[in-house]
């Protein structure tokens, strides 16, 4: 197998750093569990934040932040917390919540801070919504198997569904890749299920997919978190092996379809021996790390009202932190003049969060992530591509990086590069879009990028 260079890849690539707090602060801290909402008023309007809580093991907490009205999905935080003192921190968009927790612990009153701007914010409580109704299931119009393989090089056992449309075929395949992190088959992001989506509606048109649970994830073994691309092109090596052993799946029209950092994966496993006929990527990265990065933090907070002299200024001051990242390979020393930096940045950031956030810059995954180039290798391709990226994409802008793949991708003939209006990157449907349920609207894998995946492998695999 070739080399591929430039070990880990993240989605978000906005890392999540889970504050680890000591055992007694754990156990006395308030639950937080569920979701925080609250009124920002910003220059010219008001939008709703909403923080959503889940806690873990030993006190920590996994949370994002969502804010709706500027199509802000998942964004990464930090939590920290200290006696009756809550800190919401997405550092990667210079953005900060602190604030007091009341007695009844169902509001936060503090303040939000972020680049050239600072503003009360109060936060409501309410838990997440689980839904006890039992959830009915229609029998699907294909077969549906449970199957369990292996990837034979590393002895790694793998978990996942195959679907399989009705008949005796042999049918056309493809293998799903889901983005950074440990996702399970469907891709399950509450009761967002993307992989589920689209392993469905492809089957029900004639194409089997294999859709399986990520390293250490369901009922697969091993460590996601630690593994390299490398890694995660001979697990999808192995999904495709075991697609060919299969009677029903004609081997000579198997794909790969990848999202987000999936969709690097599912190019790099065209570059290997035994290549996919056909690769589908959705949201991949197509410029350099270093500048994705930065491209990243200039949209979220853009997204959130900062003004573009503030964006500047903390562009400038982020290219600096990563000069010094790129230049010093001595993490402590790095470390160091990192918190200096951040301190002389931002007087209000205490001593903790400068380090915990400096000891994230200097990780191996961030440093992978800075040197990442993810058209290394791709003029060898030679196989049909399509490359899909929605216009709402804050995490990896449609333009520059579809415009780089659709360059590195050079000497394949057959390149599709497609921008879908309104469609972000966790490939939701513009909200105008999304399905009613129980009279709310429901977030909505987007039907114009189901379709288009499906007609586009329909054309290239003959599909009947």
């Amino acid at each position: 197998m070739k080399k591929i260079v430039h070990a880990c890849v993240l989605r978000l690539w906005l890392p999540v750093l889970l504050w680890a707090l000591s055992a007694s602060t754990a156990m006395s801290a308030p639950a937080l569990d569920g979701l925080w909402k609250g009124p920002l008023k910003m220059p010219g309007g008001e939008l709703e934040v909403i923080f959503r809580l889940v806690s873990l093991t030993g006190g920590e907490y996994f949370a994002t932040l969502d804010v709706p009205m500027q199509r802000v999905s998942r964004m990464a935080v930090q939590v920290e917390v200290r006696g009756d003192t809550v800190v919401f921190a997405a550092e990667e968009a210079g953005s900060r919540f602190i604030g007091r927790l009341t007695s009844d612990g169902k509001h936060v009153a503090g303040k939000w801070r972020q680049p050239g701007f600072e503003s009360p914010l109060t936060l409501t409580f309410s838990p997440a919504a689980i839904n006890t109704a039992p959830k009915a299931r229609l029998t699907p119009p294909y077969r549906e198997e449970e199957v369990v393989y292996t990837n034979l090089p590393v002895n790694l056992r793998l978990g996942g569904t195959l679907t399989v449309p009705a008949g005796p075929g042999p049918f056309p395949a493809v293998v799903l890749v889901s983005d950074t992190g440990p996702h399970d088959r469907n891709g399950t992001a509450g009761e967002y299920q993307p992989m589920g989506v689209l392993a469905d509606h492809l089957t029900r048109r004639g194409v089997a997919v294999l859709r399986f649970d990520d390293r250490g994830v369901g009922a697969s073994a091993g460590d996601v978190t630690n593994s390299t691309l490398s890694d995660l092109v001979t697990d999808v090596q192995a999904g495709m092996n075991f697609l060919r052993a299969r009677p029903e799946i004609d081997v000579t029209r198997i794909g790969v379809i990848g999202h987000g950092e999936g969709g690097n994966v599912a190019l790099l496993t065209a570059t290997q021996p035994l290549p996919p006929s056909f690769v589908v990527t959705l949201a991949a990265y197509g410029l350099p790390g270093n500048t994705v990065i930065l491209e990243q933090q200039r949209a979220l907070l853009r997204a959130i009202g900062v003004q573009d002299p503030a964006i500047y200024a903390f562009s400038k001051q982020q290219e600096a932190m990563q000069e010094v990242v790129r230049q010093t390979p001595d993490s402590k020393k790095a470390r160091e003049v990192l918190v200096k930096m951040m301190r002389q940045n931002d007087a209000t950031l205490d001593t903790v969060t400068a380090k915990n956030r400096a000891a994230e810059l200097t990780s191996f995954r961030y440093r992978s992530f800075l040197s990442f180039n993810p058209a290394l290798l791709l003029n060898e391709i030679k196989c049909p591509v399509l490359l899909l990226n929605g216009t709402a994409d804050q995490i990896v802008g449609a333009d520059g990086n579809l415009s780089a793949l659709a360059k590195a991708l050079s000497n394949s003939r057959d390149v599709t590069s497609k921008k879908l209006p309104g469609v972000n990157h966790q490939f939701h449907a513009d909200p105008a879009d999304w399905a009613l349920v129980n009279g709310q609207p429901h977030e909505t894998f987007s039907p114009a990028a189901l379709e288009l995946i499906r007609s586009w492998i329909a054309n290239r695999a003959q599909v009947k």
